[in-house]
């Protein structure tokens, strides 16, 4: 079988598992590394027996190099990405795809250049939630129909939860000019990818977002968000990363039901009828809908999905396999994280598709601004596969 070589471009938390689960794929093999600490590159390097990098435009010239993972702090994300594309070198990055829309604007359109020119340039992002049983059934059952037009879905993801010695482990982290967000930047882009995966784009949202509420950073750690839809659909999200412990609670409401994943299990509350018919028809007027309870069945991998997507995207070039999560697809959540604050920020409702540079502009205020000192604490950090 051939194998794409890949070099990883940050060898942190992220980039290190990556490249474990580049050495152990059969479709990829690990060529290089890439880190600003030349130690850490150096460490990696070693282990792994290939060369070591500081500048990730040294890597980028290296002739043997099909392909790179970006596992980088968010700000560099689309500035690696553009100078793979101009050399035709396939990418895969970690989520977010930018800190903000405006620049990623700016990198699908770069990407959308490199392909008349590279036609077969493949372009991935890290969003693994996407290869989770449960999460692609309750995506069939929504595709295929089964709750008709929808109604309402309510997320509340508090299970993220982080301590202070997460967010002390790197200068970058939980800081505007290092990462440019909190818990709707790093972690939860997962589940803004799922929502809109799931329901599709807003057209206006309001949020609420707390900085540094429990934790001492200058990000958001909590906030709380309402959407709604041009069909009439409301949408609510609620997280944090200091509620321990959380919840993992997704309904997803439709004419003909309710869905309902929490604790692993995914439950259809399915109606006889229409809700809308019992409405407009019923001669009681506190009838309820007549349902069943249904345990809907569903095969999840157990891993926490990284492996499969750098599986998928080796073999989307190797093969064509469709891609499980499209880089050029990563706007969308990212779209609704920057609106969540935005919102927050001006305290105002904030219509989609929303201004880029607003936001754009608002982080490069709050960067300028800060005042914010952190105390940094290096750890290892060997496996974030039970944070997922």
């Amino acid at each position: 079988m051939s194998k794409i070589k890949i070099a990883v471009i940050g060898v942190g938390v992220m980039g290190s598992q990556h490249s474990r689960d580049i050495v152990d794929l059969d479709n990829t093999e690990l060529v290089g590394v890439c880190d600003t600490d030349p130690t850490r590159a150096d460490d990696f390097a070693s282990r792994y027996d290939v060369p070591a990098f500081s500048d990730y435009t040294k890597l980028l010239e290296q002739p043997d190099i099909d392909a790179i993972v970006i596992a980088t702090p968010h700000y560099d994300h689309p500035q690696i990405a553009m100078a793979a594309f101009k050399r035709g070198i396939h990418v895969l990055v970690e989520k977010p795809i930018a800190v903000h829309i405006q620049a990623a604007h700016e990198l699908l359109n770069a990407y959308e250049a490199a392909l008349t020119q590279y036609p077969k340039l493949i372009f991935a992002a890290v969003f693994q939630q996407r290869t989770y049983g449960f999460w692609k059934k309750i995506k069939a059952l929504i595709d295929e129909g089964e709750l008709g037009k929808l109604m309402r879905t309510t997320w509340i993801i508090t299970d993220w939860f982080r301590t202070q010695s997460y967010y002390d482990n790197g200068g970058w982290r939980a800081t505007w000019e290092g990462e440019g967000g909190g818990v709707l930047l790093n972690q939860c882009p997962h589940n803004l990818d799922l929502f809109q995966w799931f329901v599709g784009m807003p057209k206006r949202v309001v949020g609420f977002a707390a900085i540094g509420k429990y934790h001492k950073i200058e990000v958001e750690d909590e906030v709380t968000a309402y959407l709604e839809y041009e069909n009439g659909m409301i949408g609510h999200l609620v997280t944090s990363t200091a509620e321990s412990p959380g919840t993992n609670r997704l309904e997803i409401v439709g004419e003909k039901g309710k869905l309902i994943f929490e604790n692993g299990n995914l439950t259809f509350y399915r109606n006889r009828i229409s809700t809308f018919e019992q409405i407009e028809n019923a001669t009681s007027g506190f009838e309820k809908v007549e349902n069943w309870k249904i345990d809907v069945p569903h095969q999840h991998h157990g891993q926490s999905g990284h492996r499969l997507v750098i599986e998928n995207f080796a073999n989307a070039i190797l093969t064509g396999e469709a891609l499980i999560a499209p880089a050029v697809e990563g706007i969308n959540g990212l779209t609704l994280g920057n609106a969540i604050m935005l919102s927050s920020f001006l305290g105002q409702p904030v219509a989609l598709p929303m201004d880029g540079a607003a936001y754009a502009a608002k982080l490069q205020a709050l960067k300028a601004s800060s005042q914010f000192k952190k105390n940094v604490v290096i750890r290892d950090v060997d496996d974030v596969g039970s944070s997922f």
